[in-house]
């Protein structure tokens, strides 16, 4: 009888050990400044309009003072942490005609602001918001545009990210950046992530950042609690092959940017479990777009972080009052303490995944006809051990696991492969876990 209360204890603590929380996520948190986030916003949405088209030489007014500004506004936060970040303009000229919305050359600026890790300063997860804004006229680069909410929260969250993270080392690199041209084509998100490509990055995976700061929908609802995780169910860069093995395993809903969507709920339940986090199955709203789209294109993981209550007589509207309602995104509209929440999501995402092992490559799966299932997987450097997840093929969320060491092969008995879907994650020293691996080759 003693003997099984210490296995009991034994294994209780295994779980405990692997399970915890870790302090520093809490203090990042309570860092995060709504006054600071609302001075951001209040000085983005001052330079008039931020059309990518617009005044690229006035100091205060246009596109370009705005860069500007946010670029040196990096720089400053680089200054008080020893210059831990590489601030810099990556830039693409897209030429007249290119769509409709381009309408003259112009240069496509993103501001891009690097904190390299200790262990793999090639593997980045990136936070982003969009600098450029508009009103009802996609092509009027010249009345104002203020783009308080879209999106001046998402802008403001990754600079106060910067300042919050920046006080801390981690064993990945984090990308903060404003990516520009959203509005006129995603052409800042395509220029980065070509660049990325170029440049052979890592992308763990960006979470893109536009639209954080409204909590009064259109349709009379009032949240601050509540947010909208979307994600696409698989890269568009899927091979035939790996198609074809999906169907055989299953996983239409497991693509590395649905994964990326899963860990950001667990995080944000685990340390803000007063927000309510939404997983959305889809790559974006109907007939609309976000600036993680390129980066799934390019075959990297990305997600759209927003809220869940929009109001469209804000959006990409030109400032007036018609039949009684005021119509503009203007800064009135925000509410910074929902916009301090959510930019609090992202920088506990950022830490987390920073602060953890990449993700295990090369996961098998095995068992068919079996009463259990096993899995395979490659080393990862750095990683204490791994965590074999399992869910009801109904379930959003990973909802099971068994915790291994020093193995890179592993057998659940009793678990009938048919029944559910796995996934295996590399867990540091630290407690902090990867991004879950899908099984992307059978095993006999």
């Amino acid at each position: 009888m003693k003997r099984a209360t210490l296995i009991i204890f034994l294994l209780s603590f295994a779980y405990i050990s692997y399970s915890q929380t870790d302090p520093k996520i809490y203090d990042i948190v309570n860092a995060v400044s709504a006054e600071r986030i609302e001075k951001d916003i209040t000085k983005l949405a001052n330079f008039g309009t931020r059309h990518t088209l617009s005044d690229t030489i006035s100091e205060t007014r246009g596109i370009g003072a705005a860069r500007r500004w946010i670029k040196k506004e990096f720089e400053k936060i680089s200054k008080d942490c020893n210059n831990c970040l590489e601030v810099f303009y990556q830039r693409d000229l897209v030429k007249k005609g290119t769509n409709k919305r381009i309408t003259k050359d112009v240069w496509v600026v993103n501001v891009v602001a690097i904190q390299r890790g200790t262990r793999n300063p090639n593997s980045f997860v990136a936070m982003s918001g969009d600098i450029d804004s508009r009103i009802s006229d996609p092509n009027n680069y010249t009345d104002d545009a203020p783009g308080a909410n879209d999106n001046a929260t998402g802008m403001a969250g990754a600079l106060e990210a910067a300042r919050v993270l920046s006080k801390y080392k981690f064993e990945n690199s984090i990308i903060y950046v404003g990516l520009s041209g959203e509005e006129q084509g995603l052409f800042g998100g395509k220029g980065l992530a070509n660049y990325a490509k170029e440049k052979g990055w890592d992308i763990i995976g960006i979470m893109n950042n536009d639209m954080i700061g409204n909590i009064t929908g259109v349709d009379g609802v009032i949240d601050n609690r509540t947010f909208r995780i979307f994600s696409e169910p698989t890269p568009p860069t899927e091979t035939e092959r790996q198609r074809r093995a999906r169907r055989f395993y299953g996983g239409e809903v497991d693509g590395i940017s649905r994964q990326l969507a899963r860990y950001i709920y667990k995080t944000t339940k685990t340390y803000m479990p007063e927000m309510n986090p939404k997983m959305i199955y889809r790559l974006d709203r109907f007939g609309r777009g976000g600036h993680h789209r390129p980066f799934n294109d390019a075959g990297f993981a990305g997600i759209r972080i927003m809220e869940a209550h929009e109001n469209y007589t804000q959006q990409h509207q030109d400032i007036r009052t018609e039949n009684g309602i005021e119509y503009g995104d203007k800064l009135k509209f925000v509410n910074f303490g929902y916009a301090k929440k959510l930019t609090a999501v992202n920088a506990i995402n950022l830490a987390s995944i920073a602060s953890a092992p990449l993700s295990p490559k090369n996961v098998g799966i095995g068992g068919i006809v079996e009463a259990s299932a096993k899995f395979s997987w490659n080393k990862v450097d750095g990683a204490k051990g791994y965590k074999i997840y399992w869910r009801d093929t109904t379930s959003p969320t990973w909802d099971n696991f068994k915790y291994v060491e020093n193995v890179t092969e592993a057998k659940l008995e009793g678990i009938v492969i048919d029944n559910f879907f796995f996934g295996v994650s590399a867990v540091g020293p630290n407690g902090h876990e990867s991004i879950v691996s899908f099984p992307s080759r059978i095993i006999r």
